[in-house]
Formats: structure tokens, C-alpha cells, sequence
């Protein structure tokens, strides 16, 4: 199979992955409503005599709500959504709905307002004991927030959220912290309407078994094994750099868990969700398929060491059989430069060059495509990039020095010197990262 070939296959196989996430329609899926009955998996609710309240948070949060108003209609009493894409909930009644743009990944003014009108929300909901949807979804983290203690600033929330996510740790740690200083997360937005019905439908960006952590949880209890967050601050080296208010709320913060929250939900779609549609369209395309679980939270450098060696060992497994080795899930990626790019770009710039230095000791073709399934990687516009066996040499005929742009995190830039960006736009949904390595003689 030829290297261009390749390539196009390694974009055809990241769609598949994309396209079988659609969160709009996902709900539509798993609603049944006959006008008066709503039937969400095994709960029922009679809605003529209960009124609807809904609460969307995240980079799904839009998709999702429409969804939902596509399936329910006036059914609704009042909805919030605070997300991104929210151009494509412009046709909701406003009378209806409230849109808040709240920030990602920081948190900003809107991100206040959200949970603000989340408050007002609930405490309808609970005064006339209606039901509550949450439709959460990840990146949400960032979109509503409201601090645990008065004197934490908007400033302060927004530096310890730049530090936690640019320090190399993996989500569920940096979740953990959030948690400590906020009274949104870890169930503590649920807590404002102990009196109502709930029900959670979740898009998943983290590992199975932890959906708690979608959104850091606001309608949820933390995970019963959650780390402690002191501990992830001193291993992280965080202890004398967070703010004050921050660093003062986490250290008086009782790890008592909110006693007043149905700790059901569903789980609508998540990365494995994309992992099975990516492997069966690299199926239907006459190539070997394996799906690496293993290869998910690792470490930048040790995660793209790993998909190249597995990738090779397949390579004696399957012949001159085209293969595929798929992973998901999310590399951790410290930020050492102030450049442009994100763990997605960096991980095809790493393997690059990893394929590079390999050298002629491997005559097939390699193409290593990483991207996000929300359409967006760190502070680019790209979701990632693709790369193969002649990145470096295309890259050297250019004058670009790739020890340079990684050095200085600046991989989106690296790879549109090149036109190996991979473009998709937000794409309205968020289960994680899609990496497909592709080998062929």
C-alpha cells in the first residue's frame, strides 16, 4: 500500500471514530417519549404531571441540549446550556433557554454566570420538586465553577486551573484538586435541589469506571477512591506556586462527601465508543485491526515509545498485512515552551521523530495520526496532525529543527509549516484523544 494511501486511510479511520460520537444523536437514541411519558433507560417520568428542568455543561453540552429539545420539545420548563458551539443552539427559545459561553480551559465571567443561573435553575426545580436532566460532558470543568470559598477570585480560579492542567498530571488528579476548592463539582451542584428528581446522561472524556470525573462531577459523588489533593500538590511541585485562597480552601477542605445526591447515570458514549467505529472502519478497508487499552494515560514520551514498539511487534505478527494499531485516552503533556500546540500534535511530532531515527532498519511505511475528538488540541485550532516516515526529511528541506519546535511546545506550528495539520473544526462532542498507527509494506 502506498504512503498516500496510507495517510488517506489513517484520516478515514480518526472520522469513523468521530462521526460515531455525535451527541445530538445520542440522545435522540435514548429517548422514548409519547407526549405525556418519558422514558429514559429504566426510569420513567409522567410529565404531565412533572416539569422538566435541564442543566448541559461541556463541549457537548449544545449537541446534547438540542437533542433533548428535538425528543421533548415544550415538554421543557427551562434549560441552561453553558458550552461551546453555541451558535447551533440559537434556534432554542430564549424565553426557554439561557446559553452561557463559560471558558475552556480556564474559567471566566460566564463560567460564574453559569453556575449562578444553575442556582436560580435549581432552586425552581427543587421548590416544585421537577426533574432535572444534567447532560454533562467533558471540558465542563472549566465552563461552570463557583469557589468553595468567598475570598477565591475569578483571578485566583483561573491561575490554579493554567497551573494544574499544564503540570503533567493526568486528568483524574488534576479533577481532584478542582474538587477541593469548588462548591460545583463533586456533587456539589446537585446538592441546591435535594427535593427533585435527577437524572445524569454523561459523554465521557474519561477511562471507564471513572465517569465521576466528567466535568469534575457536578451531579455526582467523587470517586470513592479519589487521591487526596495535598498530596497531588506536593508531587507536582504545586504547594508555593497556587494562590493563596486556593492553597488556604484546599487545606481546610473535609473530604465529607454531599449527602443528598442520587448517585445514578447513564453513560451515552465514550472513547471506546470510537475506538470500535474506528477498528471497524479500518476493517472494511481490508487492514488488521488491534486496539491497544493499554496505551492510554501514559506519560508524552513513554505513551509514543510504546505505540511505535507495539506497533512493530504487530509488524512480524501480521506480514505484509496492512495493520492498524489503534489507542485512546490521553497522554499527559507538560507545557514547556509558549508555544502553540497540544498533546495531539506533540505526539505526532514525537513519533516523527522517533520514525526518523529508526531509520532504514524498517522498510514499511508508518503513518501516525493523533487527534482529538472535540476538534481541538491545547491552545491550536487543529485537533492534531498525521505524520509518517518523511515528516523529518520534508521538515529538514524546509530549514525546520523538530528538536526545536518540541522544545518549545510549538507543534501546531511545526506541522502547518508542513500541511500536516489535522483540521476538523469543534466538532460538538468530547470522548478523549484517537491515535491510529498505521504500517504497510
Amino acid at each position: 500500500m502506498e504512503l498516500t494511501e496510507l495517510r488517506q486511510h489513517a484520516r478515514a479511520i480518526f472520522d469513523s471514530g468521530v462521526a460515531s460520537v455525535d451527541a445530538r444523536a445520542a440522545i435522540i437514541r435514548a429517548i422514548r417519549f409519547d407526549g405525556n411519558y418519558l422514558r429514559l433507560f429504566d426510569r420513567g417520568f409522567d410529565l404531565s404531571t412533572t416539569q422538566v428542568y435541564v442543566i448541559a455543561v461541556g463541549k457537548a453540552a449544545a449537541a446534547m441540549a438540542i437533542g433533548l429539545h428535538d425528543s421533548l420539545g415544550d415538554s421543557i420548563t427551562r434549560g441552561l446550556i453553558t458550552g461551546a458551539l453555541l451558535n447551533s443552539a440559537a434556534g432554542l427559545d430564549p424565553k426557554r433557554w439561557q446559553l452561557l459561553s463559560g471558558g475552556h480551559p480556564l474559567p471566566n465571567e460566564e463560567s460564574l454566570g453559569a453556575a449562578r443561573a444553575a442556582f436560580e435553575l435549581l432552586d425552581h426545580a427543587n421548590a416544585n420538586r421537577g426533574l432535572v436532566i444534567y447532560l454533562i460532558s467533558g471540558g465542563g470543568s472549566a465552563m461552570i465553577e463557583w469557589p468553595r470559598d468567598d475570598g477565591i477570585t475569578l483571578n485566583d480560579l483561573r491561575e490554579a486551573n493554567r497551573q494544574l492542567i499544564s503540570c503533567g498530571a493526568p486528568i483524574r488528579e488534576i479533577n481532584a484538586v478542582r474538587r477541593a476548592f469548588s462548591a460545583i463539582k463533586g456533587g456539589g451542584l446537585a446538592t441546591r435541589a435535594p427535593q427533585a428528581e435527577k437524572i445524569v446522561l454523561i459523554v465521557s472524556d474519561t477511562n471507564a469506571g471513572d465517569e465521576r470525573s466528567v466535568a469534575s462531577g457536578p451531579a455526582l459523588l467523587p470517586p470513592s477512591n479519589e487521591s487526596d489533593a495535598q498530596e497531588i500538590l506536593a508531587r507536582y511541585g504545586l504547594t508555593k506556586s497556587l494562590p493563596a485562597s486556593i492553597l488556604r480552601t484546599i487545606l481546610q477542605h473535609e473530604s465529607s462527601k454531599p449527602t443528598a445526591v442520587d448517585d445514578t447515570f447513564y453513560v451515552l458514549l465514550d472513547n471506546r465508543t470510537a475506538l470500535d467505529s474506528a477498528a471497524r472502519k479500518a476493517n472494511t478497508l481490508g487492514i488488521a485491526v488491534e486496539i491497544a487499552d493499554d496505551i492510554c494515560e501514559q506519560p508524552i514520551a513513554q505513551g509514543c515509545n510504546l505505540l511505535l514498539e507495539r506497533s512493530r511487534d504487530l509488524g512480524k505478527k501480521y506480514g505484509d498485512r496492512p495493520l492498524s494499531l489503534l489507542s485512546g485516552g490521553e497522554f499527559s503533556c507538560p507545557v514547556k515552551g509558549t508555544g502553540v500546540g497540544g498533546r495531539n500534535l506533540e505526539t505526532a511530532l514525537r513519533c516523527a521523530i522517533a520514525i526518523d531515527e529508526h531509520g532504514s532498519a524498517d522498510s514499511s511505511h508508518q503513518v501516525v495520526l493523533s487527534g482529538g475528538t472535540d476538534g481541538l488540541d491545547g491552545n491550536s485550532t487543529a485537533a492534531g496532525a498525521i505524520a509518517d516516515e518523511l515528516t523529518l526529511r520534508r521538515a529538514r528541506q524546509q530549514g525546520l529543527d523538530a528538536g526545536s519546535f518540541l522544545e518549545r511546545s510549538d507543534s501546531f506550528n511545526f506541522f502547518r509549516a508542513l500541511g500536516d495539520e489535522l483540521i476538523t473544526g469543534p466538532t460538538g462532542t468530547n470522548v478523549r484523544d484517537l491515535r491510529v498507527v498505521l504500517r504497510s509494506l
